[in-house]
């Protein structure tokens, strides 16, 4: 019988890793090709790794909740192929659920870079990753012993340790004065404090939860896995950006009423309905183009000017969790494709399909909290971006209007724009004036126009 290799795909471009989530075969079954053994994880999206073969499941090469490296075995499957019978590896971008295939064994990446040992004396399990971090960081046995892991038997998992690492980095600050000249790769990077403000952030840092106390009738209920990643990652940009918010009221009657007018014969022709989300992206591309300085990232005390225009819009899912699709290229698509590509991935997103590479790249986000009735709202920045926009609930209000004949009051459709940006490298001017800028562009639509 011949051995078949299954390695972790490729799932996009810059994700380098995926976590194992649950196996759906055991060693000894039988697999039709084709047929999903196991699912994975990466940021916020779920994805099975199908059998590439038909025969049987002669080894698990992780264990779930394991982070595993892109390219590393994670089984082998035997095939009632002759033993010297050569298997054609191929390697692809994962879509749905591709896999890659070598009949060439593949080692797990960093298996023996850390001193550490895979399993301690005191039966802890470090994964390879975790024991590279270790290793890069200094971090002895004896402090990796000391914390307190969230995965699978209290297994110290990369969030973990990052989180610690954190912590350890700031408590090294306030006990000396000089800041560190770099930061390792394996730790995201912190705001450089002020020496006289050390005192404050430390404290801020490392404050914990306060204990609960539990009263009768009260139910426990355990965060699913994305929606610790969802509280993680808004802990984690409200410490690394300076939060500040802006806010435009605009007036939307003129695409109110342009929309009323052209959506039923846009969804008899295109085959999809009209919302205000693609028009709202044509107006905040607009606006970038005319102040790119919010189309931005930081690294340290560099600033990464964005070419590319790639819109993330805020997608809330059945289950109440949240997820943020990117359109690419906004500013190449036109309405008509803005509308289509809106409604293919708000569509997959409520249905889970969504692949890897459709939540990476985004370079300013939008979201739609009218959706739910609210008027405005301070979100919070999407990281690495620097600035996300809300769109509040649209409401009928009397306003005053400037006519030839002078001031009059009239029935108005009204909108709030709360506009969060990082005043680290946004001010308050450009943060203002874009917000204002792309209300213009909101409240300048024409109501002529053709689609």
């Amino acid at each position: 019988m011949a051995k078949v290799d299954v390695l972790m795909p490729k799932m996009g471009e810059s994700v380098a890793e995926a976590t194992v989530i649950r196996w759906l075969k055991q060693p000894g079954d039988r697999i039709e090709a084709d047929e999903p053994i196991m699912e994975i994880a990466t940021d916020k999206v779920d994805s099975e790794i199908p059998s590439p073969v038909e025969g049987i499941l002669a080894e698990q090469c992780c264990a779930e909740n394991d982070v595993v490296q892109v390219g590393a075995r994670v089984a082998v499957i035997s095939t009632e192929a002759a033993s010297g019978e050569p298997t054609a590896a191929t390697t692809a971008p994962m879509a749905a659920s591709s896999v890659t295939v070598s009949v060439e064994p593949k080692t797990v990446a960093h298996e023996h870079d850390s001193d550490i040992p895979k399993r301690s004396e005191s039966g802890k399990f470090y994964s390879p990753l975790v024991r590279n971090i270790a290793k890069e960081e200094g971090i002895a046995l004896t402090e990796l012993e000391s914390i307190s892991g969230t995965g699978k038997d209290g297994r110290v998992t990369k969030t973990d340790i990052i989180a610690h690492l954190e912590t350890r980095g700031i408590t090294a600050v306030a006990a000396t004065p000089a800041a560190p000249a770099s930061i390792s790769k394996s730790v995201a990077q912190q705001p450089v404090v002020a020496p006289q403000a050390t005192s404050q952030a430390v404290a801020a840092k490392v404050h914990t939860a306060p204990a609960i106390s539990l009263m009768p009738g009260d139910e426990i209920m355990e965060m699913d896995r994305m929606r610790r990643m969802i509280a993680d990652h808004m802990v984690m940009s409200k410490s690394v950006s300076a939060h500040v918010t802006s806010f435009v009221e605009a007036d939307v009657t003129n695409i109110v009423l342009w929309r009323e007018r052209v959506k039923k014969d846009f969804e008899k022709r295109e085959g999809q309905k009209l919302t205000f989300t693609p028009i709202f992206i044509e107006c905040l591309v607009r606006a970038i183009k005319d102040y790119p300085g919010v189309n931005i990232s930081v690294d340290g005390y560099n600033i990464v000017r964005r070419k590319n225009i790639n819109i993330g819009m805020a997608a809330a899912m059945p289950n109440g969790n949240l997820i943020v699709p990117v359109i690419k290229n906004a500013d190449q698509k036109n309405l008509v494709g803005l509308a289509a590509e809106v409604n293919d991935l708000a569509d997959r997103a409520r249905q889970s399909k969504l692949k890897p590479e459709e939540i990476q790249g985004g370079t300013y986000t939008l979201t739609n909290v009218g959706s739910f009735g609210n008027v405005m709202g301070t979100p919070v920045i999407n990281q690495p971006q620097v600035a996300i926009m809300a769109a509040g609930a649209i409401r009928k209000k009397p306003a005053v209007i400037e006519t030839p004949q002078g001031d009059a009051i009239a029935i108005r459709h009204m909108m709030f724009l709360s506009h969060s940006y990082d005043h680290r490298v946004v001010d308050g001017s450009l943060g203002g004036m874009f917000v204002r800028r792309f209300a213009d562009y909101l409240e300048n639509w024409d109501i002529s126009r053709t689609i």
